[in-house]
């Protein structure tokens, strides 16, 4: 998710680490399982369903295209005003050999890094069933690493704004990869702390290694979740974009140069809170078809979800799709 950036703000990370930007990537070896312990597991299936194939999903991305605003122009400062990607379509991710969540390798493990209040807890636990949802795979979240695995070596404390931070890149390599479970799809550390990547950045909202398999996402600035109901879901909002749209890239999606989608980049808060979370056609037809999932049987999970937390703009969004294909 590494790009270069002005060593003078920070920037939105949108993308898998350093050459792997834009790139689809095969299976990968057999890891190890470190002393890892499953505290809740969430699961959400669609129960009944069968998997849709390539030619329906085709033509359910024809009903949906009216849905979706295409991309414009991009404004100053936007990400695709200074990254040239060539994007990618649901027929180009097919032909690329995409890793994807099937077969021995289908759990996301979620681990809590740190000490988080009871509502950082809720955003956790809350974001961890929204990607249940919306990958249609089993979310495990893991017992909670303290932040003292992390030696002084890997933090700071920023030299202007005096925020400390850990180390992204210790996180990735020292933390997660050795304890990846055989079974995961993803292992995604969740962090209360901010993170930097490294020398000449300010920071990054996370992370991620994509032949590895493990990423790290941060909720440190995504807004106070105490301060009101709006404010909650605001963060909450935030956290599932970050958290989706990069266990989307851990499953060999590009960024989407086509539509609004919630897997364009985005280089910084403005330009991603504008984004929806929702996914256009093309990017919906590819997890419908890497993970096996019919595509109205999502959507209803997803509405369902957002309804119960008061996201009514997404909700009601999630439901017109739902209605388009019945």
């Amino acid at each position: 998710m590494v790009f270069p950036s002005s060593r003078k703000r920070g920037k939105m990370m949108n993308s898998p680490q350093g050459s792997l930007v834009g790139r689809c990537v095969p299976g990968i070896g057999i890891a190890v399982l470190g002393g890892l312990i499953a505290l809740v597991c969430i699961v959400v299936t669609n129960a009944g369903s069968e998997p849709v194939s390539v030619p329906k999903l085709k033509l359910i991305m024809e009903k949906l295209r009216p849905l979706h605003t295409r991309l414009g122009k991009p404004k100053p400062g936007d990400w695709l005003a200074s990254h040239k990607e060539p994007g990618q379509t649901f027929e180009q991710y097919l032909r690329c050999r995409p890793v994807t969540p099937q077969g021995k390798r289908r759990i996301i493990y979620v681990q809590p890094l740190g000490d988080f209040t009871k509502t950082q807890r809720k955003i956790v636990t809350l974001s961890a069933d929204f990607m249940s949802r919306y990958f249609n795979r089993p979310v495990k979240i893991s017992e909670t690493l303290p932040l003292s695995i992390v030696p002084a070596k890997a933090r700071r404390t920023h030299p202007q704004w005096g925020d400390k931070q850990i180390l992204s890149t210790y996180v990735l390599d020292q933390v997660l990869k050795p304890r990846l479970p055989d079974d995961a799809a993803a292992y995604i550390a969740f962090t209360p702390s901010d993170l930097w990547p490294g020398r000449g950045w300010n920071f990054v909202f996370g992370q991620a290694a994509l032949r590895e398999r493990v990423g790290v996402w941060s909720i440190y600035r995504n807004g106070d979740p105490d301060k009101s109901d709006e404010s909650f879901r605001l963060c909450l909002l935030r956290t599932m974009k970050t958290a989706t749209h990069e266990t989307g890239h851990m499953f060999s999606m590009m960024h989407c140069t086509m539509y609004e989608c919630n897997m364009c980049g985005s280089n910084h808060r403005r330009e991603s809170d504008r984004r929806p979370i929702a996914l256009c056609p093309e990017c919906m037809a590819k997890v419908c078809w890497a993970t096996k999932t019919d595509p109205v049987g999502r959507f209803k999970k997803l509405s369902g979800f957002c309804k119960k937390q008061g996201l009514k703009q997404e909700a009601a969004f999630y439901t017109k799709s739902m209605k388009a294909l019945k």
